[in-house]
């Protein structure tokens, strides 16, 4: 979504300072705007490459995004998905590294390329078999000379974290995390794989790119949002083309088309670096220029023309079919990013919903009319959508869910609405700026959106001035003249089978050389370069928060905010629905009720008002209630919450409306593979009996008195439990606040006992079927036996997890996804407990076409059993850990977290440490003794979530006996 910005009304005429400093060339000429909390410098290199700066010093990290304005509105028409599956190829290396011997590897790269270009121009499927038997053999050959995954190990050399990549309709982003004492090394690698991109491991990171497309088919989301721009845009790339491509063109793609674009593309002056963290700006602009300055702008960058759309007079209809549940989705166009109707749009869209008082929220939601609902705009740089989107409650149509979203536009219109709630948007977003302006992450997409969608940075900056301006009249004008009954798109998501789905088969693919060992002289100089060392700096109990103590003897664990106004304040019961099944829904209950002086409305308008949130969240062996915002508001939030829970009325009516959703809903989750997947995972942890299943029964739901629930939430504050606060405030006036409005017993009672469900030890290799028909599997191995927490195992554990299956530098990443293109996503390792009660588990996660199953298993058990040495993956692993825990910083409310945390371990301390001093002097030896003493001989419990007609039931029954589960076993109802 767009960001925005406060600026004082005195600086609303945009003045632009020019400055430079220290002894910098007076040609790093930038801007800034006056009044903006970023304080961002902008500058424009030479070769018209912009580079946005901001400097946040809270810890010595640096979040770098490089974008490129360019994205799925791009792709030639005959080979869509191409700047998707291009932004996978930008990782595979130049001419520089990722290969031992270029001048060799160039000729073979040339004939797969060639080959892949009679290949999508054959149509007979003999032809095609053969074909790509000569591009797999041709691949192997080349990858003698790769070194796959080289770009990840420069990344992990320096410490990088979140090496990843995004595209969309309007950009191509490339993020990388790294430690402030490693810009040079970061700027020569970017710039080196900026100018001199080579295309080398083709096949194999397509078949990723086919996973990624077959996750995409489950997820119907996805493909309503598709429907919508098609119907909205029928003229505009946003509407004929998809991010990700067709299946057909995924399967005919051209190496040749994708050099042409890398060429016209990805140059200077069509692209943005953008920075958030700890760095001087005038040294990084130098070593900015240094690096990136040399790469040579398109002067005939193309200019994309389409043509205008057409004003809609009259609804478009689309039908969507898929696995999850019903629901329907509404959606108007809009101007772009940077017309300034999108300001009102904003606002308005927080009109119509804001999640506690927009007229969805209260005529809607709050009215149970619906099973839910929500609105939001989608600003992108040609056009922008607004979204209204409802799921039907039992028994009630798509098209009567359609007409309630559709008389709330009809109320903004007719201004049926609170004008008080313009300020009270005003409020909340001021709310969500300083939430922002707390990551280094959501600082620097700010500059991606403001540059991608050519916006001027002062335009960002002065967002919430322009909206402080609009009247109640602007915006019942506004809606009147773009939110009609007849200019709109409307699609219907029905629950069956998508009869458009096609099923991708296997190709035939030779595991690729991985040269694990070996490496380039462009890596070595980055490994051996000197760059001066970060100090870590671990916590202290005893002096990065305080324990105080307040009435009825409640513990207070406090960290004050000194950097701006949030708050957030936690009451931290030990108590869960595992000791009581029935507080989930009590807690649920809450958000419809009123009190003697106040209706739930009213209670919902206070908050937004206060730009305050409140929640009561009830988790298996804990419950949270959680109250933040604005620090100056929460008295006056606290206030009204605590008398909420002390005086909620009981609303009959509402109950019953609610155990109709509830019942509907758990239905719906039935048809969520994520869900299945869940709850599998939860059967092959703890048996047919677990906390996912510990659930009332629909029969106890109907019986079940509803003063019950509301007994349960005023006598929640009697149980003993734990305030744990985050804001501004001292710790005299804390005390002072708790004391006058929190309200408790003299002395707490102790948390009645919980029903305690055992993960199971995995005593014998079983593999249980949940069904799910789709094109991918999930599937997750779990081994478990009974080992207890040990914080001396905890070094050796990190260290092997980092090695297996830590990120793409990784064994699993290596040999699953960039060796056999048998996924785009898969991981495991050994996962520690949260409590001293509980054990050790080993874990693995793949999700994988259907056909390629069996050799995902077969893969997996041959590298868990039998795990690939290499001493140079070792090493990047442990120095990735090293720099990675020499510059982490664990600051604001995650300082306590962490203290509570290490609590239920039986810790003191914290636990990084002994990582930290331990694995400096950790060998291979050390990780392979542990996958011999933790990891190897084990038994395995497999959860695969799949069509079992679609498997080789035969081939799973040689693993281990196959077990057939229902959706009632895993789900218990």
């Amino acid at each position: 979504m767009k960001k925005i910005f406060r600026l004082s009304w005195l600086f609303v005429f945009l003045m632009t300072a020019i400055g430079v400093s220290g002894n910098i060339p007076e040609k790093y000429h930038y801007t800034t705007v006056p009044g903006d909390p970023m304080n961002a410098r902008i500058y424009t290199l030479d070769n018209g490459l912009k580079v946005y700066m901001t400097v946040n010093k809270e810890q010595p990290r640096i979040q770098t995004y490089i974008a490129v304005k360019v994205g799925g509105k791009n792709d030639p028409a005959e080979t869509t998905g191409l700047a998707h599956y291009f932004e996978h190829l930008m990782f595979k290396g130049t001419t520089s590294f990722g290969t031992m011997n270029y001048k060799a590897e160039r000729p073979l790269l040339d004939q797969i390329e060639q080959k892949f270009e009679v290949y999508r121009q054959t149509t007979d499927s003999l032809s095609r078999v053969k074909i790509y038997h000569v591009i797999d053999s041709l691949s192997y050959e080349a990858s003698k000379y790769a070194i796959p995954n080289e770009y990840d190990k420069l990344m992990a050399a320096i410490g990088s974290n979140g090496s990843n990549a995004y595209t969309s309709y309007d950009v191509t982003c490339y993020m990388e995390d790294i430690p402030s004492n490693q810009i040079e090394n970061w700027a020569k690698v970017q710039a080196d794989r900026f100018k001199d991109c080579i295309i080398r491991g083709f096949h194999t990171e397509l078949e990723a790119v086919y996973e990624e497309k077959n996750m995409s088919l489950t997820q119907d989301d996805s493909k309503m949002l598709d429907n919508i721009l098609a119907a909205l845009f029928p003229h505009h790339p946003y509407g004929t083309q998809t991010i990700l491509g067709t299946q057909d063109d995924l399967k005919n793609p051209s190496i040749t088309n994708i050099k042409n674009y890398f060429k016209v593309w990805y140059v200077p002056n069509n692209m943005a670096v953008c920075l958030s963290g700890d760095f001087d700006p005038d040294g990084m602009i130098a070593i900015i220029d240094k690096y990136f300055g040399g790469l040579k702008p398109n002067p005939d960058l193309p200019v994309l023309k389409f043509p205008k759309e057409q004003e809609i007079t009259q609804p478009v209809v689309r039908d969507v079919y898929g696995l999850d549940a019903e629901n329907v989705a509404l959606a108007w166009r809009f101007p772009g990013a940077a017309t300034k109707d999108v300001d009102i749009l904003q606002l308005l869209s927080r009109i119509l919903y804001n999640g506690k008082a927009g007229l969805i929220d209260l005529n809607l939601v709050q009215q149970q009319k619906v099973l839910g609902a929500y609105a939001y705009p989608i600003p992108l740089a040609d056009y922008s959508v607004f979204l209204m989107m409802g799921i039907p409650k039992q028994g009630q149509s798509m098209e009567e869910v359609k007409d309630l979203l559709l008389k709330e536009v009809k109320n903004l219109r007719e201004g049926n609405f609170d004008e008080g709630i313009l300020q009270a948007s005003i409020n909340n977003f001021k709310l969500e700026q300083l939430q922002k302006l707390e990551s280094n992450e959501s600082r620097a997409s700010m500059f991606v959106d403001s540059y991608i969608n050519g916006i001027d940075w002062a335009d960002e900056v002065t967002l919430i001035d322009r909206m402080e301006k609009l009247t109640k009249q602007d915006i019942i004008d506004f809606a009147d003249r773009y939110l009609k009954d007849t200019n709109l798109a409307i699609v219907y998501k029905h629950q069956g089978k998508d009869p458009n789905e096609k099923k991708m088969t296997k190709p035939q693919i030779t595991p690729i050389v991985m040269n694990r060992d070996t490496a380039s002289l462009f890596l070595k100089e980055v490994q051996n370069s000197v760059v001066k060392p970060i100090d870590p700096v671990f916590l202290d109990f005893s002096k990065d928060l305080s324990l105080l103590k307040v009435k009825s003897d409640i513990p207070v664990l406090y960290k004050q905010n000194t950097s701006n106004d949030l708050f957030q304040l936690v009451y931290l019961f030990d108590m869960g629905k595992n000791n009581d099944k029935a507080l989930g829904l009590a807690a649920e209950y809450l958000n419809y009720l009123g009190t003697g002086e106040r209706s739930a409305e009213d209670i919902q308008r206070e908050f937004y008002r206060l730009a305050c949130s409140f929640q009561v969240i009830s988790q298996d062996e804990r419950t949270y209630v959680v109250l933040s915002g604005l620090g100056e508001n929460m008295p006056a939030a606290m206030a009204v919450f605590e008398h909420l829970m002390v005086d909620a009325k009981v609303d009959s009516a509402v109950y019953k409306n609610m155990v109709a959703d509830e019942l509907k809903a758990r239905q719906d989750r039935k048809l969520s593979q994520e869900e299945n997947f869940s709850r599998l995972r939860s059967y092959i942890t703890y048996g047919p009996e677990s906390p996912a299943t510990n659930i009332l029964s629909e029969a106890e739901l109907v019986s079940m008195d509803p003063q019950k629930l509301v007994d349960r939430i005023k006598e929640l504050n009697g149980y003993r439990h734990r305030i744990l606060y985050y804001g501004p405030m001292s710790e005299k006036d804390l005390l002072a606040v708790i004391e006058k409005e929190h309200r408790v017993p003299a002395v707490c009672k102790p948390v009645p006992e919980a029903k305690d469900f055992v993960m199971q030890p995995t005593l014998q290799t079983k593999v249980y079927i949940a069904p799910y028909d789709a094109k991918q599997i999930y599937m997750s191995q779990l081994s478990n036996r009974g080992e207890k927490y040990d914080p001396s195992v905890e070094p050796a554990r990190e260290l092997f997890n980092e090695y297996f299956g830590g990120g793409m530098n990784s064994i699993v990443f290596q040999e699953l996804r960039e060796s056999r293109g048998l996924a785009y996503s898969a991981g495991g390792g050994m996962k520690s407990p949260v409590y001293l009660k509980d054990p050790y588990t080993f874990t693995t996660f793949i999700a994988t076409q259907n056909d390629k199953m069996i050799d995902a298993i077969s893969n997996f058990n041959r590298i868990t059993e039998e795990i690939p040495q290499s001493e140079a993956a070792f090493q990047l692993a442990k120095d990735a850990m090293l720099a990675r825990l020499r510059t982490e910083r664990i600051t604001k409310m995650d300082v306590i977290w962490a203290y509570v945390s290490a609590l239920y371990l039986g810790q003191k301390v914290d636990g990084r440490i002994k990582v930290y001093n331990d694995i400096q002097r950790m060998t291979l030896q050390d990780v392979l003794d542990f996958h011999r003493k933790w990891v190897k001989g084990r038994s395995y419990s497999y959860g695969i979530l799949g069509n079992s007609k679609d498997l080789d039931l035969e081939a799973l029954k040689k693993i281990g006996p196959v077990i057939e589960l229902t959706p009632e076993q895993i789900f218990g109802y």
